[in-house]
């Protein structure tokens, strides 16, 4: 990548203050409270897909790892009590690098109890039309039209030609979604993907049919967002966590630890609640038409 001039990064800071001040008044406007929660966390999550990076201290024995998400903790905050709460910050993912990718990168957060995952999908195409309306640039125009709606099955069939469970494993599974179907999600105006296969429900309740309860967002084939109506049950929390961790190990991949504390605050209670986890710098890049994240970055890993 070319060093950008300074001009170019001037720019880029402006932009980036800009979409991080309309993202905040769109949350207060909306009786969100803005929350800040720790950077390093005991566990980082057991999602298969993902690998966290380790902190170490002095002595070089483990203290914690870099949050690739700050789901738990701000779940934690609504079974103390909070209602709509959002985090603009952020987090951290091993071996992630690409156009699409870095290590250390931004992400907005938001959930709301006694919420639904259709009124967390109204609340992101409302933000995003918001932001792409304010812009400037052609570029974003398209982000202001209505988000469609499909389901997993729907985009499979007609992208890859098989129905979500006809597939051997989810890594077949994901196979043909990056190959297939990704690629052509979006193309002329952003689309909901719902009704994910159970196996891929993660932190998500399960919908009537067993579907999971989760969508993710795309637009021009890049994932923007990733969202549940949540899964409240602790009991089946922990089942689905020690299944994770199964897994992880049977791949040879390290196995971090049960949060124990979100546990415990699932058993202490939290209401009905969905959210929503949404990439800042995609969205920029999207917004400004940039063919990078890196370019809307003003210290990518690259020229840090």
């Amino acid at each position: 990548m070319e060093e950008p001039t300074d001009t170019e990064v001037v720019r880029i800071l402006q932009a980036r203050a800009a979409l991080f001040q309309s993202i905040r008044t769109f949350f207060s406007e909306r009786g969100f409270v803005e929350v800040d929660t720790p950077a390093i966390v005991p566990s980082p999550g057991l999602d298969v897909h993902l690998s966290a990076l380790e902190v170490r201290g002095p002595d070089g024995g483990p203290v914690g790892w870099l949050a690739t998400s700050p789901e738990y903790q701000m779940k934690r905050l609504l079974a103390a009590g909070a209602t709509r709460v959002f985090q603009l910050g952020k987090s951290f993912r091993a071996d992630e690098q690409g156009p699409f990718h870095e290590r250390e990168f931004t992400m907005l957060e938001w959930y709301r109890t006694r919420a639904t995952s259709d009124d967390v999908m109204a609340d992101t195409e409302a933000l995003i039309a918001s932001l792409a309306g304010a812009s400037r640039r052609p570029e974003a125009g398209s982000l202001t039209k209505t988000w469609e709606r499909r389901t997993v099955d729907e985009v499979m069939r007609e992208h890859a030609g098989s129905g979500a469970d006809d597939f051997k494993d989810d890594e077949a599974f994901f196979r043909a979604w990056v190959d297939h179907v990704q690629p052509k999600l979006g193309v002329d105006a952003p689309v909901f993907v719902v009704d994910w296969p159970r196996s891929m429900a993660s932190l998500a309740q399960l919908n009537a049919d067993g579907t999971a309860d989760r969508f993710e967002g795309f637009y021009r084939g890049v994932e923007l967002c990733n969202g549940f109506g949540e899964l409240t049950d602790p009991v089946e929390q922990r089942t689905r966590f020690e299944h994770d961790q199964q897994t992880r190990s049977a791949a040879g991949l390290p196995v971090y630890p049960i949060d124990e504390k979100f546990i415990q605050a699932l058993e202490h209670g939290i209401p009905p609640s969905a959210g929503n986890a949404l990439g800042v710098d995609r969205l920029l890049m999207l917004l400004e038409g940039a063919d990078s994240i890196q370019a809307v970055m003003p210290f990518p890993e690259e020229r840090t």
